[in-house]
């Protein structure tokens, strides 16, 4: 829920508010709680008053009122609606020199699927999401925040306008996996999909590492919308296109279920 007058967003459930706290405090503005938190949220507390901003011990109507949610947990934290920047080159110069995993998705137009995606990318050490712009419902929500159960303090997002020209330039330095399912390689095929495409250093960069080690490359998983999937303009520039193999009785999976059986089988290599 956003605060119009105030530009601020409310982010409640317990994990997501104590991974607030527990990271970046300096971001709540003010905190609502049930008295049965307290205990939990001292450090919180006392944070705040230092930086004299308040906090208040409320029933579960006032923090439902709020957050406009029952699922609120007995606690709703007030941050500053948060803003979402443009990727910039060195975000994609330390992806690939560090060889980390990432999500693109495009159009994926739901926040609780964007919540349950965050969830698993920090579960599987994937930290950097990008956004498109077009979305306008896959944002930074309550919802979103609470789906995640603290997982937004682990990752970072950045947007883009034109994700199929993006991929193009992103698969210049990064392995790029998008989802489809009709693709013919399927899920398992990644290991050798990923090791086809990073190769073998010739050197030794910077003493870092042996000739003939494999080093692990920057991945990114790209998602697409539950219903299209993928558009062709951004399918035709992925490395690779990999589906999950199932029975056809359901035609496919829940986005954010298949994004977390992509990011596990990514992690596991």
């Amino acid at each position: 829920m956003r605060n119009k007058l105030t530009n601020e967003l409310a982010v409640c459930g317990f994990n997501a508010v104590a991974a607030l706290g527990e990271y970046h405090p300096e971001k709540i503005n003010r905190l609502f709680l049930r008295e049965d938190r307290l205990k939990q949220f001292t450090r919180v507390c006392k944070n705040l008053a230092e930086r004299k901003r308040p906090y208040k011990l409320c029933e579960d109507e006032e923090l439902e009122r709020i957050c406009k949610s029952p699922r609120h947990q007995g606690v709703v934290a007030m941050i500053e609606e948060p803003v979402v920047e443009p990727v910039e080159k060195m975000d994609i110069e330390h992806w690939a020199g560090e060889g980390k995993t990432g999500l693109v998705l495009h159009s994926v137009g739901n926040d609780h699927n964007l919540g349950a995606m965050v969830r698993s990318a920090a579960f599987f050490d994937a930290p950097l999401i990008i956004l498109s712009e077009g979305d306008l419902e896959a944002r930074l929500t309550t919802s979103a925040y609470r789906v995640a159960e603290g997982g937004m303090e682990q990752v970072t997002f950045r947007k883009v306008g034109d994700t199929g020209a993006f991929i193009k330039s992103l698969s210049r330095s990064v392995i790029t996996i998008g989802t489809d399912m009709r693709a013919r390689l399927r899920i398992r095929d990644l290991g050798v999909i990923i090791r086809e495409r990073a190769g073998l250093l010739r050197g030794s960069p910077a003493g870092k590492h042996r000739p003939g080690e494999y080093v692990r490359p920057g991945i990114a998983l790209v998602v697409g919308n539950e219903e299209t999937g993928l558009p062709p303009t951004v399918k035709e520039h992925c490395s690779a296109l990999v589906r999950i193999p199932g029975t056809g009785i359901i035609e496919s999976l829940n986005v954010a279920q298949a994004a977390t059986l992509f990011l596990h089988e990514i992690y596991e290599l």
